[in-house]
């Protein structure tokens, strides 16, 4: 299977526009934001948990990400509530569920084998720290090598200077609206801009934005 498989594409996708496909557990479902491969895949996807499931154990060959939307989600380490950001490394396992239900924008087999950072960071608590302009707040995730991830806050009526992307760049809109001259992107919306690609970002109303660069690399 590949969706939006090639990486020299802008792609925006609302996920309230697709379609809920089944997993192989009942009661845990995705829509598919991108995707290179079938149930093993490298793949970014909004995943949706109803009430008392779990998932089957399975081991993260190249790794996992995982931004916890709404309700909570657990595993055999603890129990992560909404605005959780996880990071699981290659080689890592665990069964996952949920008592609750939760909604989970969801990353697999992107990390580099050799990225062994694990971390778990509660993004609504966390310390933020000032951005490069006025009224931008960002809060580190994670990094290596090229690659950056971070949450970006923006205050209503904030510009930020245009900028290439080495590496690309990968936005999925939390809260608010996010905006640039290419469009107008309202919470939900997912967008990946290729290598080298320039824009121009800023938001009127305020937003949060889950942000990751420089990953987008072809080898």
């Amino acid at each position: 299977m590949q969706i939006h498989a090639d990486l020299t594409k802008r792609v925006v996708v609302h996920q309230d526009e697709l379609n809920w496909t089944l997993s192989p557990v009942p009661g845990i479902e995705r829509r598919m934001l991108d995707r290179v491969g079938d149930e093993v895949a490298r793949a970014t996807s909004i995943v949706r948990y109803l009430p008392g499931r779990q998932f089957t154990e399975h081991q993260h060959e190249l790794g996992e990400e995982i931004l916890v939307l709404e309700g909570q989600f657990s595993d055999e380490q603890g129990d992560y509530p909404a605005g959780t950001y996880i990071k699981n490394p290659p080689g890592t396992s665990h069964a996952p569920f949920t008592e609750t239900g939760c909604l989970l924008l969801v990353k697999l087999r992107h990390l580099h084998p050799d990225d062994q950072q694990a971390c778990t960071i509660q993004t609504r608590t966390a310390t933020w720290y000032p951005g490069l302009v006025p009224g931008l707040s960002v809060l580190p995730l994670s990094e290596f090598e090229t690659t950056h991830t971070a949450m970006v806050r923006w205050a209503p009526k904030t510009y930020f200077n245009p900028h290439r992307h080495y590496g690309g760049e990968e936005i999925f809109v939390v809260e608010g609206v996010f905006e640039d001259e290419h469009g107008r992107y309202p919470a939900g919306s997912w967008i990946r801009s290729p290598h080298l690609s320039v824009h121009k970002p800023y938001s009127v109303e305020g937003c949060t934005i889950f942000v990751k660069t420089g990953h987008l690399l072809i080898e």
